[in-house]
């Protein structure tokens, strides 16, 4: 099947078995900084599964755009990709068990209205048990699983693995039900049972794999199971079973509303169905592949005179370029659609890494020898991503020439990077050698790539530290930016303190006094709001004067001392949009949103007064009800973040 195919099928399945199609939340979550990216479909819907009323009700499906930035060193097999679409279903206090297996089972293999996956090659997890925390089996899985695979004529046998080391010792043993423990089959926000805190929610996961049937690689173990990374298993779809909370005293209770969280990575579903685990021979991926195939040659190579085509698949060298140039520009598109730009922080540092890695990968495949070397060697493989995903995700069309813009520009200036970075090393290799932190040095101060180092090194009969020592400085350098942004991909519910929630509202003023002062153009670019201050992106051309900015501090203050109530209102989204109520760049909100409105003085719940209001603006919340709760707003930085877009800082004293 296509990914389109297979996006409709899941979404028309969930649809007549009586849930909302909600659409997708933008790449990089609203107000949200305890992640740079949304990475799963989950992720958007915490608050509702924490208990708050989702506007579409209480059984929802939908196909999630997702990013993984922790992903990018995996990218080059054949299943990690940092950009994916997550087709999800939940049950905020509806279903459970008894109707989310069988639904899943159904989807994968029902002819008519399913993937009709072969049974006989769809293998599942369990949960296993914890003894630390007390947590029993989940049992009733088990003989879900089991009645599902005997309807079908599988004697599904049960068996307890416990750990991915027990697991490539004892191997499947004939086995189609497997059980492991908190680590692989236990969900939280947290992690294991042990880790949560109190007030904490989690629940055992079920997981579905679909078995390629590839030979096991004995690299990973004697045996083969479920959970093995030799290939043969590929996780397809995993079901959540939100059913406790963590008490103060270490126990666990029930909770009065169990919740379901599904999540199925589309592109190894759409693998399935053609029978191969390699996700870039899908078809999201065939006319990016064919254009690079037009492009992708080498004189070098040629005993002949005439150029060598580099095919897919036709070495493990160029085929891992192709999936890493594959992978990185589709992302690109979709981050850069999204609002991001590329920079030197957070998420725009992540998207000029995957633009800059792409073109280098791309060199390896000689791109810049067949495409004018005045332009750029690979936004052309944007513009295939931006046909192909279109029908489905319209915001890409919004303004093509911005996105391609963008990803030539960052090669430009990638270009002048790899310049200096020649310059610095002709400087460390006047002696002859390459020391591992000079190779270091140029990676990390200059961006400049080992393999180049390396390469230039050998040509130059240079000598060069082995290649261990630079590997084990990058590995100590990853472990550090990977401590330091914990946080950011720690991914959940943003933090809602009481400071945070009043920063939020805020941000809501201040957005409004940015408009009434700089003009109705301006418009939200990206936000992160802390405990300690507010940050908002908006496009503005040029830098604030001290009057402008004075001008927007007193429009806030004003409305905090007039102390304004703060009114949420769900509402029919047309309606919404009738009352130009503000919403962010390049998302989609399902047929019923929540509408925050501010003011004026005599405005209730019954009765919100949208037309006197000082700010209406689409948000999920949370918000103080009154402004006068605000303190006093002041503007403490205002500078550039991105060509066209700047860049304040606020606190509340």
């Amino acid at each position: 099947m296509t990914v389109s195919e297979v996006r409709k099928r899941y979404l028309d399945f969930f649809a007549k078995r009586g849930h909302a199609i909600i659409p997708s939340a933008p790449i990089v979550p609203e107000n949200d900084p305890t992640t740079l990216f949304t990475s799963s479909g989950m992720q958007p819907l915490v608050p509702y599964l924490m208990g708050a009323e989702h506007p579409e009700g209480t059984k929802l499906a939908d196909s999630q755009m997702s990013f993984r930035a922790e992903d990018i060193e995996e990218v080059g097999d054949n299943r990690h990709t940092t950009f994916f679409e997550m087709l999800g279903n939940w049950s905020l206090g509806d279903y459970f068990k008894e109707e989310q297996l069988p639904w899943i089972f159904e989807f994968l293999t029902n002819q008519e209205e399913g993937l009709g996956l072969d049974p006989n090659k769809l293998y599942v997890t369990v949960f296993g048990g914890d003894e630390e925390s007390g947590m029993a089996k989940d049992e009733e899985s088990v003989a879900i699983w089991q009645k599902l695979f005997g309807e079908k004529g599988i004697d599904a046998k049960f068996v307890e693995l416990g750990t991915e080391e027990h697991g490539n010792e004892v191997g499947m043993q004939g086995g189609r039900i497997f059980s492991y423990g908190a680590k692989k089959n236990w969900w939280s926000r947290a992690g294991v049972p042990s880790k949560m805190p109190a007030g904490e929610i989690g629940g055992p996961d079920s997981e579905v794999f679909y078995d390629f049937g590839l030979p096991h690689d004995p690299r990973f173990g004697p045996e083969c199971h479920p959970n093995c990374d030799c290939g043969r298993f590929i996780e397809i779809g995993n079901s959540v079973f939100m059913q406790f909370i963590k008490q103060e005293d270490g126990t666990f209770k029930e909770l009065p509303k169990r919740n379901v969280d599904f999540g199925g990575g589309l592109e190894r579903l759409t693998a399935a169905t053609r029978g191969n685990p390699d996700v870039f021979l899908i078809d999201a991926f065939d006319e990016a592949k064919s254009e690079i195939e037009r492009h992708a040659f080498s004189f070098s190579e040629s005993k002949d005179g005439q150029p060598v085509y580099k095919i897919y698949g036709s070495s493990p060298e160029v085929t891992k370029a192709y999936r890493i140039i594959l992978d990185h520009i589709r992302a690109a598109t979709f981050m850069i659609a999204g609002g991001i730009h590329p920079s030197n922080t957070e998420q725009g540092y992540v998207l000029r890494r995957l633009i800059r890695r792409a073109v280098r990968y791309g060199d390896q495949l000689g791109l810049s020898q067949g495409i004018n070397t005045n332009n750029s060697s690979i936004k052309f493989i944007a513009e295939t991503f931006i046909r192909v995903y279109s029908s489905a995700y319209p915001h890409l069309v919004k303004d093509v020439n911005a996105t391609l813009d963008t990803i030539a520009d960052e090669e430009k200036r990638f270009r002048k990077t790899l310049a200096h970075g020649l310059r610095e090393l002709e400087k460390r290799g006047l002696s002859s050698k390459l020391s591992a932190p000079s190779v270091f040095e140029l990676y990390s101060t200059y961006g400049f790539p080992i393999e180049l180092t390396e390469e230039i090194a050998r040509e130059r009969g240079w000598e060069i530290e082995p290649g261990a020592r630079v590997a084990q400085l990058v590995k100590e350098h990853q472990a550090k930016s990977r401590a330091g942004a914990a946080q950011k991909f720690a991914g959940g519910l943003a933090d809602q303190s009481e400071q945070t929630v009043r920063y939020h509202t805020a941000h809501h003023l201040l957005l409004k006094a940015l408009q009434t002062v700089l003009g109705p153009e301006v418009h939200q670019r990206g936000s992160n709001i802390t405990a300690e201050r507010l940050r908002i992106d908006f496009n503005y051309g040029a830098k604030m004067t001290d009057e402008q900015k004075a001008a927007v501090e007193n429009i806030v203050n004003e409305k905090i001392a007039e102390g304004l109530p703060v009114i949420r209102t769900v509402m029919n989204k047309t309606d919404a949009e009738k009352l130009n109520a503000e919403h962010e760049f390049g998302a989609n909100y399902p047929e019923q949103v929540s509408v925050y409105s501010i003011g004026p003085k005599d405005a209730t719940q019954d009765d919100p007064k949208f037309a006197e209001a000082f700010s209406i603006e689409f948000c999920g919340g949370p918000h103080v009800a009154n402004t006068s709760t605000l303190g006093h707003f002041k503007i403490s930085k205002e500078e550039a973040s991105s060509a066209g877009i700047r860049r304040i800082k606020a606190v509340l004293e």
